[in-house]
């Protein structure tokens, strides 16, 4: 059975489709991260931000390898971000007592201190865009941008 022309149409639409969905999410991601970058307090990065805020949501130990993975970075990328929040008082980083080779991370009273800093720099900013957009078309958008989110996630096995 012969294709029609809206049967040959229909994926180039979709690709444009997905060219686009896939630019704005990364615009909006670089512009996402330009803005709370420059909220928050001096000498912390996303990176340091998002860490700490995981270990103040989880509110237990971690250890590097399990931070890695939920990041989805490498365990040297994540050996770095840890080496620094300690430097900075932000985390604790201990042995495990069972096993030399393995240690546990958990944030520290000043990280969370830092955490909550960044927080009431930012989230001001990012609460004037929600208003501006409107609650509604972001409440829209939300479940779309999570099952895109989960979708990448499963990419990565």
């Amino acid at each position: 059975m012969p294709l029609s022309a809206t049967d040959t149409d229909r994926p180039k639409a979709n690709d444009r489709l997905a060219a686009s969905l896939f630019a704005e999410v990364l615009i909006a991601e670089q512009l996402s991260r330009n803005l709370i970058g420059k909220a928050l307090p001096r000498g912390m990065q996303i990176s340091h931000f998002s860490v700490l805020n995981l270990l103040a949501h989880v509110n237990e130990e971690r250890t590097p390898a399990q931070l890695a993975q939920a990041f989805h970075v490498t365990r040297g990328a994540m050996t770095n971000t840890l080496s620094r929040l300690e430097w900075a008082g932000h985390v604790h980083i201990r042995p495990d007592w069972d096993d030399a080779r393995r240690k546990f991370v958990s944030i520290s009273p000043a990280g969370r201190a830092a955490r909550d800093a960044a927080i009431a720099a930012f989230m001001p900013l990012i609460a004037e865009v929600v208003r501006d957009i409107g609650a509604d078309k972001v409440r829209t958008a939300l479940p779309v941008l999570r099952e895109l989110r989960i979708r990448l996630e499963g990419e990565d096995d």
